[in-house]
């Protein structure tokens, strides 16, 4: 959750930074213009850009104005000025931590872009702020974790931008897309992207350079390649010197306390939070300000000096409750619970770590909210076209039964031909449902789970309670996706590659280190493309266990997603025994279990080929070497197919 707070705020450095080297006197010179205007729509422009200029100093004017366009532009019916109101207004909000309200002008923004462009398909400067509504929109999804949403939105900015060949908006919007991808943990992605707009703006002298630079700076930190995460830093740093980007400079000073801070230099870690929280208060940002203050008075509170944290904690969460930040609440109230605790005084421990755990249900709440919303408007729209096709169906009826003779007979044929298709779609996915079901089974192994189980309570017995969390988590999160996913058609790439990457770490801990492993997907696999649930893990797992786990060296499996003539490759590859060799050893206990893997895979690919018409086809050979056999590569084409 912690490092979603931050990601908020680098979201709001990247679209809104804004470099001006004579702020005042443009806002001066405005303001004379505005006295001496008479046509109302260049007022509205002027609002427009007065609103502008003062976001980076004073949000009160900056919304101010913004108010002021979109009444005016309301009243002459200036569509233009209107929208541009609303994409002020939503990025004052946005700076503000008003989201809510954000997203609504947003939204607004969005759909009077969308009417101006009907009757003016061709104008750049509409499709410019149709853009900004969309990359705006991204950063409230981000900000609301709903990363599928987000991308699809940053996606559309993109290729707007891309259109009209706006290259610094276009290295904006791939910094973006690389930031979501970042908080989903795809980091090769994220820094795919990163360096896409580091290059662009490079290129063509960019303000938001050392953002990209701290971005990319993040990635390799979070690698723990420390090296090179202060080299980027430094970059940055002698960049931000020289900008007015405050707010960027800001959370890069938190970054680098977070990297002094590892490297246990703690007088350099107060000193860059110091200058974070300087910077943001100075930006009436209470958001990066609870932020800072919280690392303050947790580093304190690391170094047992509780006065100092709780000054500092107390704070934080002051501004988190002010603005309603769940997220820095949860951490606030939980810092100063233990603070209390240490300083003897039980009861309001009690209270904050009381409202630590409202915080954190609320969280979880939201989230199962947003579940259970989108369940029920699923519902609600299959619902309603069951009630039109119900109602379609019986207009059909009434006029085939009052036609003629051969109305009546063509309806008849018709009706036997209808019921045979939906005999055989309903046999087709009670067949879907079986072979899901088996292979939900097969992905809920239970020499797996037992394993894993023994292997973490190993962990606790032998006092490695931080392995075994570590490990519990992941188990837990594998079988969450697992379960998650089981009952869908399709599961996002990313969500597969997660689960992979828990399963694989926790055969790791199961087998000591038996063997290393690499998943990777190429710059063709798109972020929206999906492949069935409970695919590609048994294949993963025959290779563990019958081409790793009886080799007498140290192994190693890649998985690899590619698309090659419209189709979704997977390719599972190990370089353990072989498949002739592991017959020969007969491991009857598991051949049965991987037997019936394959069955059920083949079925159920052969069932997809029913239901959408296109080919998917699997291929497992051995790989040859000097006439030596030295792995298993198995091939899975599958259609491409995109999450809706």
């Amino acid at each position: 959750m912690k490092t979603i707070l931050k990601l908020t705020i680098l979201f709001n450095c990247i679209i809104y930074s804004s470099i001006s080297h004579s702020q005042n006197t443009t806002i001066d010179s405005l303001k004379k213009v505005i006295r001496i205007t008479k046509i109302d729509t260049s007022k509205v422009n002027i609002y427009n850009q007065l609103s502008f200029e003062f976001k980076e100093s004073n949000l009160d004017s900056a919304f101010f104005y913004a108010q002021k366009a979109v009444n005016l532009s309301e009243k002459i019916k200036y569509n233009n000025g209107l929208a541009n109101g609303y994409i002020n207004q939503g990025n004052t909000n946005i700076i503000l931590g008003n989201y809510k309200e954000a997203r609504n002008a947003f939204e607004k923004a969005k759909n009077t872009f969308e009417k101006l462009l009907k009757d003016d398909e061709k104008n750049k400067s509409i499709k410019n702020g149709l853009a900004r509504s969309y990359a705006s929109l991204g950063v409230i999804f981000s900000q609301e974790s709903n990363y599928y949403a987000a991308l699809e939105n940053y996606q559309k900015a993109l290729h707007i931008y891309q259109e009209i060949d706006q290259k610094n908006s276009v290295s904006k919007a791939y910094n973006n897309i690389g930031v979501v991808y970042k908080s989903q943990g795809n980091k090769i992605k994220a820094l795919e992207y990163f360096e896409k707009a580091l290059k662009i703006q490079k290129e063509i002298g960019e303000p938001t350079v050392p953002v990209t630079l701290t971005n990319i700076g993040v990635i390799h930190f979070e690698q723990n390649n420390l090296t090179k995460a202060i080299s980027y830093y430094n970059q940055a740093e002698k960049i931000f010197k020289y900008s007015d980007n405050l707010r960027g400079y800001a959370l890069l000073n938190n970054y680098l306390g977070d990297y002094y801070k590892k490297q246990n230099n703690l007088a350099k870690a107060i000193v860059y939070y110091n200058q974070a929280l300087t910077m943001y208060e100075s930006l009436q940002n209470k958001f990066g300000a609870s932020l800072a203050l919280y690392n303050l008075g947790q580093l304190y509170y690391e170094q047992n000096q509780y006065d100092e944290s709780m000054n500092f904690a107390t704070k934080s969460l002051a501004y988190a409750k002010e603005i309603g930040v769940l997220d820095q609440i949860f951490h606030s109230e939980k810092l100063v619970s233990e603070l209390y605790d240490k300083m003897n005084n039980p009861a309001e421990s009690l209270a904050h770590y009381k409202n630590y755990i409202v915080a954190r249900d609320s969280i979880t709440n939201l989230e199962n909210n947003k579940k259970f919303v989108q369940a029920e408007m699923d519902f609600e729209y299959k619902k309603r076209e069951a009630l039109l096709a119900e109602e379609s169906k019986r207009q059909t009826q009434f006029l085939i039964f009052s036609a003629l003779g051969i109305v009546f007979l063509i309806g008849f044929i018709f009706l036997i031909y209808n019921r045979g298709q939906v005999k055989k779609r309903l046999t087709l996915q009670k067949e879907v449902a079986e072979y899901e079901q088996k292979a939900l089974h097969l992905q809920m192994n239970p020499h797996f789970v037992f394993n894993c189980l023994g292997s973490i309570s190993s962990f606790i017995v032998q006092n490695g309670t931080d392995s075994a969390l570590k490990y519990l988590s992941k188990f837990s999160k594998l079988m969450r996706l697992t379960l998650e996913y089981s009952k869908g058609s399709l599961i996002p790439i990313d969500k597969e590659i997660e689960s992979l990457q828990n399963y694989l770490e926790l055969e790791q801990l199961r087998f000591h280190n038996k063997f290393d492993f690499d998943i990777r997907s190429s710059e063709k696999v798109e972020f929206n493309m999906g492949l069935p649930p409970l695919l590609i893990q048994p294949f993963v797992e025959n290779a563990i266990l019958h081409g790793l786990v009886p080799k007498e060296n140290k192994g190693k499996i890649e998985v690899v997603f590619d698309v090659e003539n419209g189709q979704l490759i997977c390719t599972i590859t190990d370089d353990g025994i072989g498949i002739s060799k592991s017959k020969q050893m007969k491991e009857n206990s598991m051949q049965a279990h991987k037997s019936m893997a394959l069955e059920i895979t083949k079925k159920r690919l052969e069932i997809m080929e029913a239901t959408i018409l296109k080919s998917a086809q699997i291929d497992i050979r051995e790989i040859e070497k000097n006439n030596e056999i030295t792995g298993t590569k198995v091939t899975l084409r599958l259609p491409v197919q995109y999450i809706q």
